[in-house]
């Protein structure tokens, strides 16, 4: 149980985590406004843009991955009382981020067209002009993204989650913006929804930049000495951050894998599962909130040696976790009818749509363990271990059984979630004993 000295009051965790709830809501409300702009160009574009999704996530992903290992190195310096190399550990991620994402920018550029015809080379003409075009634009983007979320991990790993949620919304509204401008008067199709998304996360990179080096923050880019390789930072920031991101990479490449799988199965089944996957994603808001938090709370605990206080906090924050998953999902299963309406699908697609969101709000009640415990350990310098556990269990259960589902017992499409569902409760076995055990251990 927490003490009276613990080091994060309720009041500094409510500061910590609304923020962080409320900018993924934001986020994965901007993705369904995308889709529910773009459908009006038919389900030929709702599956164009899901195609490139699954790509531009798993790239995304594996940048996100390095700068949670900056979120945990920044984080422990913290939690040591020693701002300046926080701060130096925060120039030196932002740095190792910007120059990898303009060479994967480069590298997309030059290849993706080929890529998206190799991974997805059965699937309709239409649909693949669409994911073409959405791909060639989205990609400009990636640097900027990096920036900004880069930025954002540097301030979250000092309990400074309100700025990077004002930003976000900034973004999203030029965002938001943008595509009704270019889609409804300029009737651009896809590329309306592409432009204002490279648009709006240039803007929102430029002003996280200028914050951060702002002398009104504690936790800031001094000069462009901060950028000098440090290789002993690097080293620890790559500790961490290299097998997340492996792990996040892998694990996307997988989903894409599965996303192939699913665009074998026709027009239909896509834009149901782009759909389903969309609107499931408002169930993911919460853990995706105390994932990030939890990277700094532990991080933060572990520096200043409270290995206990840790554990308490992770604890806590999965429990928050399952009851706002319990009014998220009840109404998700309830309204889920009505919501698919809005999307303008066919009929049979709209009916798979509801059979895949209803399946997932039950299969919720393993996620927050299989997938917040993950970042305590990567917190607590475990990254190897959950990199090994999440690849293995996504190749073997979630890839390997959903090939065994639709093409050995000729499932539909939900034979994709069934598979999914199955990883996820080996994730929970695991992590639950090597939690087990790392506390028999140390009580001996």
């Amino acid at each position: 149980m927490l003490t009276k000295d613990r080091m994060f009051s309720g009041k500094d965790l409510f500061r910590l985590l609304w923020p962080l709830i409320a900018e993924q809501l934001l986020a994965v409300f901007v993705g369904m406004v995308d889709v529910l702009m773009v459908s009006k160009a038919g389900e030929a574009a709702v599956s164009g843009v899901s195609l490139v999704d699954s790509i531009n996530i798993l790239i995304i992903q594996v940048l996100f991955g390095l700068t949670s290992g900056g979120t945990v190195v920044c984080a422990r310096f913290i939690g040591r009382k020693d701002k300046k190399d926080a701060s130096r550990a925060g120039a030196q991620m932002l740095l190792f981020t910007v120059l990898l994402s303009l060479a994967v920018t480069a590298v997309m550029l030059l290849g993706g067209r080929h890529l998206l015809r190799i991974i997805f080379g059965k699937t309709a003409a239409d649909v693949m002009d669409n994911a073409v075009i959405y791909l060639m634009i989205t990609v400009l983007s990636f640097p900027f993204l990096a920036l900004y979320n880069s930025c954002v991990a540097v301030f979250r790993a000092n309990k400074v989650t309100r700025l990077s949620l004002y930003v976000s919304l900034l973004m999203n509204a030029v965002n938001i913006a943008g595509n009704a401008f270019c889609i409804f008067v300029l009737k651009m199709g896809v590329a309306g929804v592409a432009i204002p998304t490279v648009l709006s996360r240039a803007l929102a990179a430029g002003v996280m930049l200028f914050c951060l080096q702002s002398p009104k923050n504690e936790l800031r880019i001094r000069s462009l000495k901060d950028f000098e390789p440090d290789f002993m930072i690097m080293k620890k920031i790559c500790a961490i951050g290299i097998p997340s991101s492996i792990e996040s990479g892998i694990f996307q490449f997988g989903k894409l894998t599965l996303q192939s799988l699913v665009s074998s199965l026709g027009t239909t089944s896509i834009a149901a599962f782009a759909v389903a996957f969309n609107l499931a994603s408002f169930l993911y808001l919460p853990g995706s909130a105390m994932s990030a938090g939890l990277l700094t709370v532990v991080g933060q605990c572990c520096g200043a040696g409270e290995e206990k206080q840790a554990k308490d906090y992770a604890w806590l924050l999965v429990g928050i976790n399952y009851v706002l998953l319990a009014f998220l999902c009840t109404a998700m299963y309830l309204g889920c009818r009505n919501i698919v309406g809005w999307y303008h699908l066919s009929p049979e697609a709209a009916e798979l749509a509801e059979g895949l969101i209803r399946a997932h709000t039950w299969a919720m009640i393993i996620w927050p363990v299989a997938f917040l415990f993950p970042n305590y350990f990567r917190a607590t310098g475990k990254a190897a271990f959950t990199m090994v556990i999440a690849i293995s269990s996504m190749w073997i259960f979630r890839v390997g059984l959903a090939h065994v589902f639709i093409h050995v017992l000729h499932m539909n499409v939900l034979g994709v979630w069934y598979a999914m569902f199955i990883d996820w409760f080996f994730r929970v076995v695991v992590f639950a004993a090597r939690y087990w055990l790392d506390n028999r251990k140390e009580n001996r």
